[in-house]
């Protein structure tokens, strides 16, 4: 994506998306993709490279948290199987006992909603 197109979606300045694109980078959360045709200049989520970042390791022990994301095909019943499965694996979790040595709050969110046209294809 590059910050024009961005600017295109979010309904701000190329700009101002532009600059939020390098501080992603600058954090290692995306990098310059291979460059397209002229000035322009695509970027891409860090995970999704060939080579991953040992400075930015969801897995690391103490990384404080993992994020992660999917666009899966599904008809409305296998959605509705998969949030079933997630909130029986989520209550499995909140009916152990709270607070045991070792442990922190941990906030978990999930979400399963019809993407936009624009990326179901992606």
């Amino acid at each position: 994506m590059t910050a024009n197109e961005a600017s295109r979606r979010l309904g701000h300045s190329s700009g101002l998306c532009s600059f939020h694109l390098r501080q992603l980078a600058r954090l290692g959360l995306i990098e310059e993709a291979p460059r397209g045709r002229g000035r322009v200049k695509p970027w891409r989520l860090r995970w999704e490279s060939e080579t991953e970042s040992a400075e930015f390791d969801l897995h690391a022990e103490g990384s404080g948290g993992e994020a992660f994301s999917a666009t899966l095909h599904l008809t409305p019943a296998e959605r509705n199987d998969l949030a079933v499965s997630v909130r029986k694996l989520i209550k499995h979790y909140q009916d152990r006992i709270p607070e045991r040595a070792g442990t922190q709050a941990v906030s978990v969110n999930f979400q399963a909603f019809p993407a936009p046209a624009e990326r179901a294809g992606q």
